[in-house]
């Protein structure tokens, strides 16, 4: 999904800006979920009191990304964008996973990570030339 929305989102924000074309994707991302969540019947809102104050801001970071993107996609290209962006997840992931942060089950940082993030630093450097 990110393949294909950087490029409609780049062209998007090239022609109405970047909030504008944040506002659309995210009202557009807002709408398919209320009509999944309708269809799935899995609405549960009782427990979104109970979650950790800071995890109710995590669509912030959508937008950080959006926008991120958005600046960066037409300037380097969708490949460097995408390849850039694939690398920070894994590095956070691995981060994340290492010291159980965030709620996620911890998996702690071997050799076998290390080689993945290595071959993934690799590969973003040569589509990056």
């Amino acid at each position: 999904a990110v393949g294909i929305q950087g490029p409609m989102s780049g062209a998007m924000s090239a022609r109405l800006g970047p909030l504008v074309s944040s506002l659309i994707i995210h009202v557009g991302g807002t709408i398919t979920t209320i009509v999944l969540l309708l269809f799935s019947g899995g609405v549960n809102l009782r427990d979104v009191p109970s979650l950790p104050r800071p995890f109710l801001f995590a669509g912030v970071f959508g937008v950080v990304l959006y926008l991120t993107l958005a600046y960066t996609l037409p300037r380097v290209g969708t490949t460097v964008s995408v390849a850039l962006l694939v690398l920070a997840q894994l590095v956070i992931g691995v981060i994340l996973d290492h010291f159980g942060w965030m709620g996620v089950s911890q998996h702690s940082f071997n050799g076998t990570r290390l080689l993945g993030v290595a071959l993934l630093v690799g590969g973003t450097y040569f589509v990056t030339r």
